[in-house]
């Protein structure tokens, strides 16, 4: 069954120039699909669309009118005064409305009831729970738990909120709402590693039809079945995730331009065959026909265009050179806001060429640890750097004392450098023509991190700190910042939450969890194997079954005890899982607790059920 289909699309915003261009798809129903395609191709645009927020101009739109569809990056107006928890529970509207129902039935039936009001209760009751209603508070704290959404948040009022934040509740609400259809863009933009993994769990578990706009590589490899990326208002297929995407993108590439280099190479050769035979002709009619049934042949052969490729960057980081081992050296390092203490006792020495990536949970300090590292913040402790560091930063928000300046101002100012150099600075970074008098201030945040790149990348340095340096960058974007990486060769050290970035540089990893940093000597695929190992390690043994006893053969009174033993045993056993079940909502803030406590109980319930069964046993 057909979920969406999509005829001819055509969307312009000024005439003449069409941003999507006859566009045309179709998914199917439980397809998990990314749209690819670099930044202002159209791909938010064309969502948009999709949700009936937007109008096009031409074609036709099809969403199978038995489906809900539900778009993440619509983040919706709520009445002022409104909690997170508020906004959570607006996705179960429906069933809150029933419950409301139920109520007042329930006071109308304590004064009397009639076969009229039990029958009406009674279809409101199975609604309800078919519905889901007696499940609402498992399913909002097993998706906030999820997506990091903390009991002290979900307290919080949803204005007070930042953008990340907001986008993070309203994608927790969106789950909530059991959509047939999720319009995803760029949902792990504001989501930490943890919570990234649980939603690739959450997508491949659900059962509707997924669009996902992303640039996060190492997400669309586990989500994505296959890819339909948007190319000059075109759409191009692929049936595979990002990774096949990767490699048959290129293969068709290199067949396009090996078939073109063909075609000019025959025409070239047949274009000199007509000159000779025209030359030859002058006196000969005969072969000046041929000469020109030959030329006309040419004009009708279809000709492959050459295969365009997309412009790059141009730029390499400007290096000093180091002397001596020892880059960072630190001692008792802390910091704490209060009495909340983010990190202490770090003791820590970065060494000359090493890459190091800083990993943690949103909110535990990782940002805070940088700027302590260069000075911005004030923390307890020493840290040292050798006599012949000079780092280079890029922060996660970028700022610019004078944001109302141009990009080529900003580079004469604070570059101090002549105009041509400022132009051929700035065009290596792709701000070319009129966008160099642009205001730094109208510019998005991938460009904003271009440019601060381009200013960074013109330094003399040997230590490079970059604090989550992919975000709002499309994927050419990224490889060519990784290209620019590569080519460095002093000590890197990073914030990030791109897999694909971690995995490719980082081989040591410092982990910022509960206060304390540890530090893996590793890459990334062996710091998660050594995790999942400890994980493993920490887990309750599983019980093994134990063996059934045989029924005593000394008559009915031995019989009649074990059944009352297993009968109390069972009552017990039914006690502590209801003490578990009670410290579930208990730890329903706290995920490492939460995980603790699922697993207690489910080892306890599998004990309940080797009871009864034994129970059963002792009745025949």
């Amino acid at each position: 069954m057909i979920d969406i289909s999509v005829k001819n699309l055509t969307k312009f915003f000024v005439i003449g120039e069409n941003l999507l261009d006859g566009l045309s798809f179709e998914i199917q129903e439980g397809e998990r699909v990314a749209i690819l395609g670099r930044n202002g191709c159209g791909k938010t645009t064309l969502f948009n669309i999709l949700t009936g927020q937007m109008d096009y101009d031409e074609g036709e739109v099809f969403i199978n009118p038995q489906k809900k569809i539900g778009l993440i990056s619509q983040i919706p107006n709520f009445p002022s005064g409104y909690t997170v928890e508020e906004v959570l529970r607006s996705a179960f509207a429906p069933l809150m409305a029933l419950r409301k129902k139920m109520e007042q039935l329930e006071i109308e039936m304590a004064m009397g009831a009639d076969q009229i009001l039990l029958s009406r209760y009674d279809d409101l009751s199975n609604r309800y729970l078919s519905g889901g209603g007696y499940e609402m508070d498992v399913q909002t704290d097993k998706i906030c738990n999820g997506l990091g959404i903390t009991a002290a948040q979900r307290g919080q009022l949803f204005d007070s909120l930042s953008g990340g934040e907001k986008t993070r509740v309203n994608l927790g609400r969106l789950l909530l709402e059991q959509t047939d259809i999720l319009l995803l863009d760029e949902p792990t933009n504001h989501l930490d590693l943890r919570s990234v993994e649980w939603l690739e769990e959450y997508i491949n578990g659900f059962k509707g039809t997924v669009l996902t706009i992303s640039h996060d590589r190492f997400f669309l490899d586990r989500v994505a079945q296959r890819v339909i990326e948007i190319t000059d208002g075109h759409a191009e297929f692929y049936s595979g995730n990002y990774s096949f995407y990767i490699e048959e993108k290129q293969a068709r590439f290199n067949l396009q331009l090996k078939q073109y280099e063909q075609e000019q190479a025959k025409l070239k050769q047949l274009g000199y065959t007509v000159e000779r035979m025209k030359g030859w002709g002058i006196n000969n009619r005969t072969l000046y026909r041929r000469a020109m049934s030959i030329q006309h042949r040419m004009e009708r052969i279809k000709k492959t265009e050459r295969p365009k490729t997309e412009k790059t960057m141009k730029a390499t980081f400007g290096q000093k050179d180091f002397s001596g081992d020892m880059v960072v050296n630190m001692k008792n390092v802390s910091k704490q806001f209060g009495d909340r203490v983010l990190f202490s006792d770090v003791e820590l020495n970065v060494e000359g060429g090493e890459r190091i990536a800083l990993l943690g949970d949103n909110g535990t300090g990782k940002s805070t640890f940088i700027k302590c590292l260069l000075g911005e913040e004030n923390c307890s402790g020493k840290i040292q750097f050798g006599p012949t560091v000079k780092w280079g930063y890029l922060p996660q928000i970028i700022h610019f004392d004078h944001p109302e300046r141009s990009l080529y101002d900003t580079m004469l100012y604070e570059k101090n450098c002549t105009p041509q150099v400022a132009r051929d600075r700035l065009g290596a970074f792709l701000f070319q023509g009129e966008d160099v008098f642009k205001s730094v201030g109208n510019l998005s945040g991938g460009e904003q991190s271009r440019l601060r790149l381009c200013m960074l990348m013109d330094e003399k340095i040997n230590l490079l700190i970059l604090d989550e340096p992919t975000n709002h960058l499309d994927i050419a974007s990224r490889e060519w910042i990784e290209a620019a990486i590569e080519e460095f060769e002093g000590v890197l050290v990073f914030v990030s939450h791109d897999r694909y970035f971690i995995d490719k540089f980082a081989e040591r990893i410092w982990l910022l969890e509960d206060g304390k940093i540890r530090d893996f000597k590793c890459g990334y695929s062996k710091y998660r194997s050594i995790l999942e190992h400890e994980a493993a390690m920490k887990a309750p043994v599983e019980q093994t079954p134990k063996p059934k006893k045989e029924k005593p053969k000394g008559g009915t009174k031995e019989s009649d005890k074990l059944v009352r033993r297993l009968e109390r045993d069972i009552e017990k056993q039914e006690q502590i899982i209801a003490g578990l079940e009670k410290k579930v909502e208990e730890a329903a803030a706290d995920y490492q607790e939460l995980t603790r406590v699922l697993e207690e109980k489910e080892t306890a319930e599998a004990v309940l059920m080797d009871l009864m069964e034994q129970w059963e046993n002792a009745q025949i």
